[in-house]
């Protein structure tokens, strides 16, 4: 994103991280150097430990801090001082910040400049999840697992009890994350407006829905990551983390031995963990579909620790030799997905994920985990139609057989054809939308103009 923006004439970009991911924003940044391009990195100094939060991003995943809401809470609160001062030296035209950074809204306002909102998520599921909060349909089914339309939401869209974000908080955290929520949504609408990492023709209908019957300002400049597209391909390798496997080609060249459309992704993003028994599944069910794949292995952070892979069944990674590679860690997930050997993408629905899928043309099964991306799920297979669902269900763990048939689904048959088929059309309107004239490079264009007049 500051790509994008520091890439509009006589615009300048500066981001503002703490030092736990500074050095890896700074990286990526140096690696794909530009003279046309002006970004600048500050880094606020922030004690982590002073709220049990991890200071070293070199041994812990930095995502997992958000498995403590409370202490990110308040440490999140404390860095709204230290941003002050920042913007009091820098003096910018606009701050554009995460949405669960709720006293930003005010922190511009000190001076006088205007506060955009990010969120991480599209606009169907944010239309969604709000037509939820304001209705309440939940309360109208007898179970988890009745089903029930989403009211004022177009497409006739379909969840379970079990499935919604807003019942699913950890009851301890429950007071602290909806006060987190609620003066996240108040600051919004108090803001300038919304941008989001999403184009018009993947959410038309629901981008409408958002500004015309909500009546928020909102825009829309994505796909984000298709900026890389522009750049080489050091970027798309090291962006987050170095790759986890020995050689950094050893992914690529693997890939580049197997037939377009012949081996199919699994990774469930960053913060996601399986335990032994879930991993078992996976890999029973992956051999059972005879398919080629590229699995990307995160274990719960007890066994990660011990370094016990005991869920590899014996033989299991002789018998998949030259047709199954494992990933322990962290893999370059966009180059993958945009190499002509990969015909499907298994994904928790995390909406980098989905959009990374959607811009490189892969049909998706579903497999949602938490948060959002139960919503997501529903754009995926039920809007979109490019991807079929893996069936979670809220108790236990998914079977062999299950992943087995979602598999030869995405990848086999008539079906997997028509989904991978869609899914290209869909990609090759997400690279329109980025370039000159596209839906989100005009957004963009419109967003610029707008706040230089301002």
């Amino acid at each position: 994103m500051a790509r994008l923006f520091a890439s509009q004439k006589g615009v300048k970009s500066t981001i503002i991280t703490t030092s736990l991911t500074s050095t890896l924003i700074s990286k990526s940044l140096e690696e794909t150097k530009s003279p046309n391009l002006s970004i600048n990195v500050l880094t606020i100094n922030f004690h982590f430990a002073e709220f049990g939060l991890p200071q070293d991003n070199k041994n812990t995943d930095i995502a997992r801090i958000m498995n403590t809401p409370p202490s990110l809470f308040k440490a999140t609160m404390k860095l709204q001082e230290p941003l002050e001062k920042l913007l009091h030296e820098e003096k910018p035209q606009c701050l554009i910040a995460d949405m669960l950074f709720p006293w930003a809204t005010d922190s511009a306002a000190k001076f006088s400049i205007p506060r955009l909102v990010f969120h991480g998520c599209g606009f169907f599921p944010l239309c969604a999840s709000t037509c939820v909060k304001l209705y309440q349909p939940y309360k109208n089914v007898t179970s988890d697992s009745e089903a029930f339309v989403i009211p004022n939401l177009p497409g006739d869209i379909k969840m379970r009890r079990r499935e919604l974000i807003e019942l699913n908080m950890i009851e301890d955290e429950e007071k602290t994350f909806t006060r987190w929520l609620k003066e996240s949504r108040e600051s919004e609408v108090r803001s300038y407006g919304i941008v989001f990492n999403s184009f018009y023709e993947m959410e038309q209908i629901y981008a409408d829905h958002y500004r015309e019957v909500f009546g928020r300002r909102a825009w829309h400049i994505g796909p984000v990551s298709l900026c890389n597209s522009r750049i080489n391909n050091e970027d798309k390798t090291h962006r987050g983390k170095e790759a986890s496997i020995g050689d950094e080609h050893e992914c690529m060249n693997w890939l580049g031995s197997k037939k377009p459309n012949s081996v199919v992704y699994i990774c469930f993003g960053s913060m996601a963990s399986f335990s032994h028994t879930q991993l078992t599944e996976i890999a029973m069910g992956l051999e059972a579909s005879n398919q080629q794949f590229i699995w990307v292995v995160r274990k719960e952070r007890k066994d990660e620790e011990d370094n016990n892979e005991n869920w590899v069944s014996e033989g299991f990674e002789k018998r998949i030799e030259g047709k199954g590679l494992i990933i322990r860690g962290w893999a370059p997930q966009v180059l993958i997905l945009d190499h002509e050997a990969v015909g499907g993408f298994v994904t928790h629905c995390g909406w980098n994920s989905v959009l990374e899928s959607v811009s490189c043309g892969v049909p998706m099964v579903t497999w949602p985990l938490f948060a959002e991306q139960f919503y997501n799920e529903k754009l995926v297979t039920d809007v979109l139609k490019i991807g079929v669902p893996i069936g979670v269900k809220s108790e236990g763990d998914v079977r062999r057989d299950a992943i087995e048939n979602a598999v030869i689904r995405i990848m086999m048959g008539e079906e997997g054809e028509e989904l991978r088929n869609k899914a290209k059309m869909l990609a090759q309107k997400a690279k329109e939308a980025v370039e000159v004239g596209g839906s989100s490079y005009m957004d963009l264009n419109s967003l610029i103009h707008e706040l230089q007049s301002s």
